[in-house]
């Protein structure tokens, strides 16, 4: 009797898991092919010189939060103020760090403290400090403030934030040299983008000198490696693809330029999000779709960011597990953009995408995992066609990661040594066989603990980044 129930469930979980396979995969080398076109096909311009070249700049700040970063506070200063850009301002904001992050500032630049009004825009906790400078003749401001998290600490730095746009970064991150123009570029070429973000790749990886990665090579620390070929997929095949469309519902914390009238319109960041990257564009897009107001979210893959990677297990785990329920908070606040909300019905299937590709991932692996190991018991599974399936699904994901690592080599004119193909391979294996799905626990038991910890920073251990200085 038990059987008879067991058997047709077990078939339409079998179906719905391999129609889920064939729809994600399919999307993933539709993603990379594309991307290979496009990318093909910018290159091919640069190489003829045909970029967006203007006399004229718009001026931009760059908003850095920070909460205890006192070991890469001062390498990630370094790198901003030796930016290509013609007239551009640094404010970090100190989130009431326990730490030196603003003695060190304050000593290492000679800051000094200033009276000033600010013109509050945002509501945010308390500032009670804020100090100037010059380094390098850019205008160096840090904010002092009470701890209220990261949303909280950029929507103060907006607030203090001269410029009609401002960049978004991660204390522990730094952009390369031309990274802000070519972020603007989309914005010059159409005044109506209010968002753009960057390529983000891992600075365990590279050797700087002068603002410029001159090296780059894959550890043998597999958290690192296998995050940095992870990257590699996302950034140069999804979101390359959905750009064609104006489809991005998200723009990475570590980097992304906004027009400051466009987030102070929908009241700055929610600190009270553990994802308020996501959460700010897609209320972006909520608020200037109800309004019908043309926009653009773009992504521009040349601009590139060098973040910090967790290197220990314990610190992916809190870092992945806040994303995870950032995305959860976004999906579940802004549900009416999944419903085709007035025109906003463009990012239905982007909607979808993260719903069910990544919200619900997780979960659909664990049933698909649970029906093949109950149809075993019951001997209901024709082993060697599973087996196979699983193997060739492997494949393919194996396929796609290096296309995507070999696509980055060629499209930025990267001089990877012939080692380090090597060394991706390796780690796109583990990646594939174990990395994926400790992922996957991790965000299956995200909610564990989630109603205590769905506002903290979560604490990660930094690394000092070395940069060589140009002689």
């Amino acid at each position: 009797m038990l059987t008879e129930f067991v058997i047709p469930l077990l078939r339409i979980s079998s179906y719905f898991f391999i129609g889920y396979v064939i729809v994600y995969t399919t999307f993933l080398f539709i993603s990379v092919i594309f991307s290979f076109l496009e990318l093909t096909r910018k290159y091919k311009m640069k190489g003829f010189g045909i970029q967006l070249k203007h006399a004229f700049y718009y001026p931009v700040s760059i908003v850095v939060a920070a909460y205890n970063e006192e070991v890469t506070i001062l390498s990630t200063i370094n790198s901003l103020v030796k930016l290509d850009y013609r007239l551009y301002e640094v404010v970090v904001v100190d989130d009431g760090s326990k730490d030196a992050t603003a003695a060190k500032m304050i000593e290492t630049y000679q800051l000094k403290k200033v009276s000033k009004p600010v013109q509050i825009k945002i509501n945010t906790q308390k500032m009670f400090e804020i100090y100037e400078g010059q380094v390098e003749n850019v205008k160096v401001t840090l904010v002092r403030k009470e701890n209220g998290g990261k949303g909280d600490a950029l929507n103060a730095g907006i607030n203090v934030a001269s410029f009609p746009y401002f960049v978004t970064i991660d204390a522990d991150s730094m952009l390369q040299k031309d990274a802000l123009e070519k972020a603007m570029q989309p914005v010059l070429r159409d005044e109506t983008t209010i968002a753009v973000g960057g390529l983000i790749r891992i600075s365990q990886t590279a050797r700087f000198k002068d603002g410029k990665a001159i090296s780059y090579e894959l550890p043998w620390n597999p958290v690192i490696s296998m995050q940095a070929v992870e990257y590699e997929r996302s950034f140069l095949a999804s979101r390359v693809f959905m750009n064609q469309f104006n489809n991005n519902l998200i723009i990475s914390g570590a980097f992304g330029l906004f027009k400051k009238s466009a987030v102070i319109a929908v009241g700055g960041y929610n600190p009270k999000t553990l994802g308020e990257d996501m959460d700010l564009v897609m209320r972006m897009i909520m608020h200037f779709t109800k309004n019908k107001s043309p926009f653009r979210i773009e992504y521009e893959p040349s601009a590139v960011c060098w973040s910090q990677a967790p290197h220990q297990f314990s610190d992916l785990r809190k870092q992945r597990k806040r994303w995870y329920l950032g995305l959860f908070q976004s999906l579940k606040e802004y549900r009416l953009m999944g419903s085709g909300f007035k025109r906003g019905f463009r990012f239905l299937w982007s909607y979808y995408y993260y719903f069910f590709f990544e919200l619900l991932a997780p979960f659909i692996e664990l049933v698909g995992i649970f029906t093949i190991l109950l149809s075993l018991y019951l001997d209901l599974l024709f082993v060697p066609y599973v087996v196979w399936l699983f193997l060739l699904y492997l494949l393919f994901n194996f396929t796609v990661t290096l296309t995507s690592f070999v696509l980055r080599i060629y499209i930025q004119d990267s001089k990877d040594r012939m080692q380090n193909i090597w060394r991706a391979i390796v780690m796109i294996l583990l990646e594939t066989f174990f990395y994926r799905y400790a992922l996957s626990y991790i965000r299956v038991t995200a909610f564990i603990g989630y109603r205590r910890n769905k506002h903290s920073w979560g604490k990660i251990t930094r690394t000092e980044q070395t940069i060589e200085e140009e002689k």
